[in-house]
This record gives C-alpha cells, sequence and structure tokens, in this order.
C-alpha cells in the first residue's frame, strides 16, 4: 500500500498530478479542498463552518479535519492500494494526527511528494483556474492570504517531512508529463 502526501502552494499542481497518479497506480484519493467544497455545497453545519474559514483565507482546524479524512479514508477498505493526501496535511500537528490515524490502522505515509512551483507562476495559474472554473476564492485577494498562510504554516512541513524520511523534491514547473515521471521515479 502507497499512502503518499502530494504537497505543495495552491496552484501548484497537486490535483492535476493526482488525477495522473490514480490513473497510473489505482489509488484512492482525499483532496481536502474537494470534500470541503461538497459539504459546503451540500450545506451541512461542516460545510458552513468551513465556509466561515475558507472566506478568511485560513486553514479549518486540525480536529475536524481529522475526523472528516478518517472517515474517507476508512470508506476505501482495507483492500485499497493507498491513497494521496492532497491539501492536507497542511501543519506539523496535523502531519502528527496524520501519521497517529494511519499508525492506528496498521498503515503509513511512504511518501510525501513536493510540488515547488514559484510564486509569480503560482498567482498565474490560481487566477486562470479562477476564470475558468468560477471558484470564487480564486481571486487575487483570497490568493495572496492563502499564500502567506502556506508560507507561515504550512511549509514549516518541508523539513518535518525530511525529518521523517519522507520528502521528496519535484520541480513543479514546466511539462506535466514531466512532471508525472519525476513523480513516478520517486514511488
Amino acid at each position: 500500500m502507497k499512502n503518499i502526501v502530494i504537497f505543495g502552494a495552491p496552484g501548484s499542481g497537486k490535483g492535476t498530478q493526482s488525477d495522473k497518479l490514480i490513473e497510473r497506480y489505482g489509488l484512492e484519493h482525499i483532496s481536502t479542498g474537494d470534500v470541503l467544497r461538497a459539504e459546503i455545497k451540500n450545506g451541512t453545519d461542516l460545510g458552513r463552518t468551513a465556509q466561515k474559514f475558507i472566506d478568511q483565507g485560513q486553514l479549518i482546524p486540525d480536529e475536524l479535519m481529522i475526523s472528516i479524512l478518517a472517515g474517507v479514508y476508512d470508506s476505501f477498505g482495507r483492500e485499497h492500494r493507498g491513497v494521496i493526501f492532497d491539501g492536507f496535511p497542511r501543519t506539523i500537528p496535523q502531519a502528527e494526527a496524520l501519521k497517529q490515524m494511519l499508525a492506528e490502522r496498521g498503515d503509513c505515509v511512504c511518501a510525501m511528494i513536493e510540488l515547488d512551483v514559484p510564486e509569480d507562476e503560482l498567482m498565474k495559474r490560481l487566477l486562470l483556474r479562477g476564470q475558468q472554473s468560477g471558484r470564487a476564492d480564486d481571486n487575487e485577494e483570497t490568493i495572496k492570504k492563502r499564500l502567506v498562510v502556506y508560507h507561515s504554516q504550512t511549509q514549516p512541513l518541508i523539513e518535518w517531512y525530511k525529518q521523517e524520511g519522507l520528502h521528496h523534491h519535484i520541480d513543479g514547473l514546466g511539462d506535466v508529463d514531466r512532471i508525472f515521471e519525476d513523480i513516478c521515479k520517486v514511488l
């Protein structure tokens, strides 16, 4: 079983590369963004709570996210080939909680794939995505807030995963297929 954390700033290509990994390796996928957007769309209590944090460009509280992820992870059953965690963890306490949640199930993360993309490119990608998809959170003001949160709260995870021996740096700028092949070499 290959449980993978795909990591990078908003707009770094996590979703694109996750889709390619799912196709090649038959992995399951948990995108916290997709899970939260579904909850918001369905008007659940969780969705309304999450929307307040998202509107401020802030992260969802850890205990809430771990509970959600554990439920989704367990829904795959025991026979899955592995799961891509996309958009989670975003903080060291979340990484520790994910490690514990997986360990309780006899599982672990086998690799953290960091997609590294320069900030000016991230801004271009996210603004384009917002125009194409209509995602309200892909506007310049919110993107800037999300990048500040990423640099201050999320980027320290790189060092944490290095200490765990699981960190793999991938140049996320350039051809999508070249980036994917670089990820496959790691796996």
